[in-house]
């Protein structure tokens, strides 16, 4: 119709808006495929990350600052996925098994952006908006646009108090949705922890702190020293051993790292290992075991430990691939060693054949959930039992390998009972149907003498929030027939 046939007082019509492409946002969307390897392909954060980073400093030009944001989406969206889950599910009309997962994903990264940053909220509904654009589409995006504004009306503690039940009718669901970890694992923690509510409250907050990286400078091949000329770098609390470096360091940058000569490497491991070295032992001490070795860092602690008074070290590790990681981990260490490819429940070495064996079990891994943020929500009950006949059968191999008077270290990165406690108790008492082992406890306390709420003893569990370190278990045994 043209002008001369409008009718008086009719409207132009508006042409249509043109299509605006999604603007690209490379931090979300490295913080997005990341979220996305974890879930799809079972990975973990801390392996899928870093050559992600990597690519994007490469190809996209990252700076520091980008990669500390993307860092802190990724961890920051899986450690608080059960808080904010609670809280996505009550902005949205349908069940959250009906929500497809890679939409999850992008409201769990607005989520934290939202609740858990300090970035503005205009910025982080918008900037949540255009990634779902880009990797969702249009129709989605409208979605995530109106969730995330539910979300921006409340700050994280009223959403808590919206979403969570109240303490007095269901603690555990209660701390549950307020610490994000599954219910059962509450449950196993406190257990585990007795005591109080503070204390399984400070557990489980510490769970959701960002771990530092420590360092283990290896006895005869680095020195503390060495490693303690880092910028802002401190020593350890409680190994002589470790140095601890400022949040943001890059452990592969370091000289002494990349030539082998110091590693990555929690305190509570150290701890195990010195402990380990340090039982008071009768008789020979020339030949160590570790059984479970992979990937290598407490058999190079031991390893090094062993080269200063003269004794060897065999390491052996199941996994093929895992055995080739001990080996890089122990190349150069200045005394005898050997890495070999074998199944600790049905060893090739003949019994009584070592002065020292270290065990660190294969387990659930409850004890590291600060690194390791997804395991949590990954794990199940079952799993815990499913490790269980595994676990005895290497604690007992171990006690077979080890000579009358040697020592066995019990290890394992788990505070839950059922793969600590019990499985000592159960072996040296023969339950199970098997004969009770020969030995008896040693009190591991003394070995490690500056650490402070190691209980009664005889045994040690390490926690984060007491000690800074992951929840590392660790039982000593002597052999007595």
């Amino acid at each position: 119709m043209n002008d001369q046939a409008r009718p008086q007082g009719a409207r132009r019509p508006r042409p249509p808006k043109p299509h605006r492409r999604p603007v690209k946002d490379p931090v979300r969307i490295l913080a997005f495929d990341a979220l996305r390897a974890v879930d799809e392909r079972d990975a973990y954060a801390n392996l899928v990350l870093p050559p992600l980073l990597r690519k994007a400093r490469e190809n996209d030009g990252f700076d520091d600052r980008d990669a500390a944001l993307a860092t802190e989406l990724v961890y920051g969206t899986l450690r608080r996925q059960g808080t904010y889950d609670a809280i996505i599910a009550a902005c949205v009309d349908r069940p959250l098994r009906e929500v497809d997962p890679p939409v999850l994903d992008v409201l769990a990264l607005g989520a934290h952006q939202l609740l858990g940053t300090r970035i503005p909220t205009h910025a982080a509904v918008s900037a949540s908006v255009e990634l779902a654009r880009v990797v969702l589409g249009d129709g989605r995006a409208k979605f995530v646009n109106a969730v995330l504004r539910k979300i921006s009306r409340d700050d994280l503690e009223t959403w808590i108090q919206r979403v969570a039940p109240p303490y007095d009718e269901d603690p555990e669901d209660h701390l549950a949705v307020v610490h994000s970890h599954p219910r059962w694992i509450v449950s196993a923690l406190w257990d585990a922890l007795g005591g109080p509510r503070a204390g399984i409250e400070e557990l489980l907050a510490a769970d959701n702190e960002r771990p530092g990286v420590t360092l283990v400078a290896r006895p005869g091949r680095a020195a503390p020293a060495e490693l303690l000329e880092l910028d802002a770098a401190e020593p350890g609390r409680w190994s002589p051993y470790a140095v601890r470096m400022a949040d943001g360091g890059e452990p592969g940058a370091v000289p002494a790292v990349r030539e082998g000569r110091a590693g990555v490497q929690d305190e509570g491991s150290q701890l195990v290992a010195l402990a380990l070295a340090g039982a008071p032992l009768d008789g020979p001490d020339s030949r160590w075991l570790d059984g479970c070795a992979g990937p290598g860092g407490k058999a190079a602690l031991l390893a090094a430990l062993a080269a200063e008074r003269g004794a060897s070290l065999l390491a052996a590790e199941k996994q093929p691939h895992r055995a080739g990681l001990v080996a890089r981990a122990l190349a150069g260490n200045p005394g005898p060693y050997q890495v070999v490819t074998a199944d600790g429940t049905r060893p090739p070495w003949r019994p009584g054949s070592f002065d020292r064996v270290l065990v660190d079990v294969p387990c659930s891994g409850l004890g590291a959930l600060r690194r390791r943020p997804e395991s949590r929500w990954r794990r199940r009950p079952e799993d815990v039992e499913g490790f269980a006949t595994l676990q005895r059968s290497l604690l007992r191999e171990a006690l077979k390998a080890v000579r009358v008077g040697g020592v066995v270290g019990y290890a394992t990165c788990s505070p839950h009972l059922a793969e600590t406690r019990i499985v000592v108790d159960d072996v040296l008492r023969g339950r199970g149907g098997e004969a009770p082992a020969g030995a008896e406890w040693i009190d591991a306390r003394p070995l490690m003498p500056d650490l402070p709420g190691l209980g009664d003893g005889p045994d040690v569990q390490l926690w984060p929030h007491r000690h800074g370190t992951d929840a590392m278990y660790l039982a000593l045994l002597r052999r007595t027939a």
